[in-house]
């Protein structure tokens, strides 16, 4: 979408401070870190939220939560005391970018509840 921000960090229009990049997504550091460790993962392909995907995201989904998470989890020094993955949908859910997008945070003890 030509007005939506994390489309233009993907088209490179927009720096960011990318820590992964493959042909499906891209993580990059938050803007407004959260926790010492705050990376969000992407999906290349414009998705609004979790509500918009479809069987054909499946794949896509799948490699973010089951090859990228755990490896950036791994290369940024959260996966051995743990982290948490969030994905707001909706503006009750905290979305502010209508943008499927998954908050990798770590790096400090994560409460309970969030929010």
């Amino acid at each position: 979408m030509a007005d939506c921000i994390f489309c233009k960090i993907v088209q490179k229009e927009i720096p960011s401070q990318l820590v992964y990049e493959d042909e499906q997504c891209v993580a990059f550091k938050d803007l407004e870190p959260q926790a010492p460790v705050h990376v969000l993962v992407i999906p290349k392909k414009h998705v609004e939220s979790l509500l918009a995907l479809t069987d054909a995201d499946r794949d896509l989904v799948a490699h973010i939560l089951v090859d990228v998470v755990p490896q950036l989890a791994k290369k940024l020094g959260v996966a051995e005391k743990g982290f948490r993955v969030v994905a707001n949908t909706g503006e009750e859910g905290g979305q502010s970018v209508k943008h499927l997008h998954f908050h990798l945070l770590g790096g400090r003890s994560m409460q309970w509840p969030p929010g």
